[in-house]
């Protein structure tokens, strides 16, 4: 069994897991079976031990380098499959594992907005359109990155769109509208969902997001899985002219496995856009196509009885129902117990596939239904075990025998596992060490972000001011010693929090603190109503140059697009102009004399003003050489250390210590009291 890496907070199979499992199969007929999920084992044979365990075959990524397990590393080639196609084995993270089945699937055009855990997959897109020859891009929001993608598909075109949760809460005024108009081309969303979450404001379940807009749901439980269903949901998407969604969860996004694809990409031609009225959804079209909407729900549910995604395994009278990833849980926490039940994985959760598990429920005397987050696959199960009069016990979420909240891993399965069957469960014992120190997220050394922070609170100082913060890397300057994020909601609502703030409290300053990614996807209107309703803000705009948080991702302000072609750059400082702004200033953070000078004047000034901290993300640049305290000029104020907090700067024995870790920015010498920093090398 070859060896497998474990990140923090994944659990790595135990000693009987091995071979990968859910392995390619052949089927003569083609279509799904070509390359989709070994058959369910039926009539109670288990599998041996080494071909079970949740991610068999699978590595974990932490902090994933391209390098290491990215799309261009290659494991063997395959040959080809009857002739036609040269396939070959890759290591690929799930997100990446996407993008090659969108690819196998002839996509025409991807669109998406970065947003962990999704961002991998238009990252690998974009790197395949210039080798390929399919558009794709990073769009301003994911609304529009929807509408870009419906608007390939009424040509008849297969587009793809990729966003984070809560990406969709942005998408969803399109994609309510959407399901009513139908789709020519398929079109998928693939909406990466965060247990625990990991990087996210909320824990919101997209399969609700599925069965409220009344399109199909997808729920991979590993790369590979998540690859054939990609392929699966553009032919599903035009037998159905619906949107699919696929659901991906973090540890599905973030792991690592041998996937089978295809070197070729065969986009059918594009049929074009055909003039129609039922393309205009008024009101009387919308009435018409309800009836439509609902009857293509129980045509999904028929497809979905039989799709590969689906598996009965039939060995006990006590049965588990399981979703996505928790099935690997829960084979794992079988394997721990060395119990048996049988099983229904369901990797299809909205239409739920009712024959499939009524003829399940048939079959067993009680039944646990594992999943993460919303009871969604629960609360069909019952209501189709009622609609069928069967009387059997059904235990999951309703009765908190699975936690409701935060992400399942084996460890938390177990024990749920063990008490539903009856069985005697030992926790493992924990380690006789100490627990590690915590430490949470830091901006990184050099960030300008921290010298902008530094210099609006300085600026500030004496006028109670509230800062209220957006969603990135700036997000971190809640922080101690900075503490200048008093607030944080959605992409974009720093502006719109701020107004309301100043409303409620007219003698109190607010200075409204987003990134310029995030001016971008949502700022503008918050920025428009501010100087049309003449709110008395600061809008500071954190301009590093790039969309740092999810990976370096380019947006508007960059001037390159999602292939790396040169485009027009769009200035914030201008744009500000435009929106009727009558103060706009853009000045380097690091230039701190001149930036608190511009800061002091916006925070003095009536009605809103608007100040662009225009630095790059020190990630991509270069160090300027570095900074040394010297000890003769030190007076032991610690200044440096106490209230920039750059992790460079250590307190040290006699004399705060800069550390390797400097990146040459400077800031700190150009608020040593002492003038005591200095420069050292290039």
């Amino acid at each position: 069994m070859e060896p497998v890496a474990q990140a923090a907070g994944v659990r790595a199979p135990g000693g009987a897991a091995g071979a990968a499992f859910f392995a390619p199969r052949r089927t003569a007929g083609g279509g799904p079976g070509d390359a989709g999920l070994r058959p369910g084992r039926r009539g109670g044979n288990r599998s041996p031990p080494e071909n079970r365990g949740p991610f068999a075959g699978c590595r974990f990524a932490a902090g994933h380098r391209r390098g290491a397990c990215g799309p261009h590393s290659w494991i063997r080639n395959i040959g080809t499959s009857g002739g036609r196609r040269t396939l070959a084995l890759k290591v690929l993270l799930g997100n990446e594992a996407i993008a090659y089945g969108a690819v196998e699937a002839g996509v025409h055009v991807a669109t998406g907005y970065p947003g962990t855990p999704s961002s991998e997959v238009l990252g690998t897109l974009a790197v395949l359109a210039r080798e390929k020859g399919f558009y794709a891009e990073w769009s301003t929001n994911e609304k529009v990155a929807l509408e870009v993608a419906t608007g390939a598909a009424l040509a008849g075109a297969r587009a793809i769109v990729t966003m984070k949760h809560v990406g969709l809460n942005v998408a969803a005024d399109a994609l309510m509208t959407l399901a009513y108009l139908g789709v020519e081309g398929g079109l998928v969303l693939v909406v990466a969902d965060d247990p625990g979450p990991h990087s996210s404001q909320n824990e919101q379940d997209t399969r609700l997001f599925g069965r409220f807009a009344k399109v199909p749901v997808l729920d991979p439980a590993t790369p590979r899985e998540a690859k054939e269903m990609t392929v699966y949901a553009f032919d599903l998407s035009e037998k159905l002219h619906l949107p699919v969604i696929i659901r991906p969860t973090t540890r599905v996004s973030h792991v690592c496995q041998e996937v089978e694809v295809s070197e070729e990409y065969n986009p059918r031609p594009v049929r074009g856009f055909k003039i129609d009225p039922r393309w205009v959804c008024m009101p009387s079209l919308a009435a018409q196509k309800h009836p439509w909407l609902n009857a293509q729900q129980e045509k999904a549910q028929e497809l979905f009885v039989t799709a590969p995604f689906n598996e009965v395994q039939l060995v006990s009278k006590s049965g588990i129902i399981a979703s996505g990833v928790s099935y690997n849980y829960v084979r794992e926490a079988l394997d721990r117990l060395g119990a048996e039940a049988s099983l229904l994985k369901i990797g299809t959760p909205y239409p739920l596939p009712e024959s499939l598990v009524v003829d399940f429920l048939r079959q067993v005397e009680r039944v646990l239904v594992v999943e993460e987050l919303e009871p969604v696959v629960e609360e069909q199960v019952v209501a189709a075990a009622f609609r069928h009069n069967l009387c059997l016990p059904i235990a999951g979420k309703r009765d908190r025998m699975v936690p409701r909240e935060g992400e399942l891993d084996v460890d938390r399965v177990t024990p749920v596992v063990a008490r539903f069957l009856g069985v005697k469960y030992v926790p493992p014992e924990g380690s006789a060490l100490p627990p590690l120190p915590q430490r949470g997220p830091i901006l990184c050394a050099g960030c300008p972000h921290r010298a902008s922070f530094y210099i609006f609170k300085e600026a500030a100082r004496g006028m109670n001011a509230v800062f209220t913060g957006d969603i990135g890397c700036y997000t971190l300057g809640i922080a101690p010693p900075l503490g200048t994020v008093h607030t944080c909601l959605c992409m974009g609502a720093s502006i719109g929090m701020a107004m309301g703030l100043w409303r409620a409290e007219p003698r109190r300053k607010c200075v409204a603190f987003l990134g310029d990614s995030t001016f971008f996807h949502n700022g503008i209107p918050g920025l428009i109503d501010a100087v049309y309703n003449q709110a008395d803000i600061v809008v500071v705009v954190l301009d590093n140059c790039t969309t740092a948080m999810t990976g370096h991702q380019p947006h508007p302000g960059t001037g390159r697009t999602a292939a790396g072609d040169a485009t027009r750059e769009i200035n914030i400082a201008e744009l500000a102009r435009a929106c009727g702004v009558a103060y706009v200033r853009e000045v380097d953070p690091l230039n701190s004399r001149e930036a608190f000078a511009v800061a002091l004047e916006a925070l003095r000034r009536r009605g809103p003003s608007v100040v662009v901290m225009k630095s790059p993300c020190t990630q991509l640049i270069k160090p300027q050489g570095r900074y040394q305290v010297n000890p003769a000029k030190c007076a032991q104020y610690k200044f440096c250390v106490d209230t920039v907090g750059c992790p460079a700067i250590l307190p040290g024995e006699e004399h705060p210590v800069i550390t390797d870790k400097c990146v040459g920015c400077g800031f700190c010498a150009t608020i040593c009291p002492a003038d005591a920093i200095e420069r050292v090398g290039e």
